[in-house]
């Protein structure tokens, strides 16, 4: 039993799986919703950055979670989330970092949960179950 339960790669895949494809239906969600990018280039232009940055969420939340998702250069992808989320966090979401919400938990729980899975990605790699396994 301890055998079946001792098993590194598929627990990379499951990891590489759940927060790819999670994260990947927020990015499908922008495309399928442009407006959200231009709200995002305001946000980037109020705290001095150049607002055709937020075109990188594109690439933070469609083509990073894909590489995750299929293994194909997947620490680089997950470097890419966790830059995204960085941003994001600190953007969008500064004045919840320290908040919980009215059931105890953290406010930023889940993006909380893709910045770290990423990170943990980054540490971890593809694992056996990847088209390019690093």
């Amino acid at each position: 039993m301890n055998e079946l339960l001792n098993n590194n790669a598929l627990g990379k895949l499951i990891l590489r799986l759940t927060v790819g494809i999670l994260l990947l239906l927020h990015g499908i969600a922008k495309i399928m919703n442009p407006g959200t990018v231009d709200f995002i280039g305001g946000s980037l232009a109020g705290s001095g950055l150049p607002s055709f940055l937020a075109y990188g969420v594109y690439i933070g939340e469609v083509i990073a979670p894909l590489m995750i998702i299929l293994g194909i250069f997947c620490r680089y992808g997950a470097i890419i989330v966790v830059i995204n989320m960085v941003f994001a966090i600190f953007l969008m979401h500064s004045g919840e970092l320290f908040a919980l919400t009215d059931h105890g938990g953290w406010r930023l729980e889940l993006q909380g949960f893709y910045l770290f899975g990423a990170l943990a990605i980054v540490f971890l790699g593809s694992g056996r179950q990847a088209i390019k396994p690093d």
